[in-house]
């Protein structure tokens, strides 16, 4: 009669473990999640930006922003703009429209899965970190700046943490 106890103790458990892991919400992804979601609107209404620029004088529109924002026409950083808007054609900047829509698509499935807590958007958003690791540090050895560290140690800690959920994961299934 003892043994039946135990019995339906541990399975009693094993179903309150089970369920406390099908329901309870792991906040670190959710805040990843809630921040690749951020991302995929800012990537796309970049997108929609570029596309608003495509039938426009590019020059133009960065006349009148500079303007509007009550920058000096003639200042050294309106003139770098316009100087770099000489380079973009209408080839150009479809090619920038489609990456940022598609760039905006990834990071909403990364999102969307995250927030989900399916394994699959984990694999996926660690991959994705880890291509662009080297992208970021070679930018930022070639231009240090303050955001670029910040971006670099956001991805390293998003990094270092679903390295650390998968692992608590598998070995959790293997118990």
């Amino acid at each position: 009669m003892q043994n039946g106890t135990i019995s339906e103790a541990r399975l009693a458990g094993a179903r309150v473990k089970a369920y406390r892991k099908h329901h309870a919400h792991d906040r670190g992804l959710l805040l990843i999640g809630l921040f690749k979601l951020g991302k995929s609107i800012l990537f796309f209404l970049i997108g929609v930006g570029v596309v608003h620029l495509l039938h426009k004088d590019i020059s133009d529109e960065i006349m009148r922003l500079a303007v509007a924002l009550k920058f000096d026409p003639e200042s050294r950083f309106v003139a770098i703009l316009l100087n770099k808007a000489d380079l973009i054609d209408a080839h150009r900047l479809k090619q920038i429209g489609v990456a940022t829509f598609g760039y905006s698509a990834v990071a909403l499935t990364e999102g969307i899965g995250l927030v989900l807590e399916k394994v699959w958007a984990e694999y996926l958003t660690l991959s994705l970190t880890m291509m662009f690791l080297p992208w970021e540090l070679y930018e930022l050895v070639r231009h240090p700046t303050a955001f670029r560290v910040g971006l670099l140690l956001i991805n390293l800690a998003v990094l270092a943490y679903l390295l650390w959920l998968l692992r608590r994961t598998k070995a959790e299934s293997l118990d």
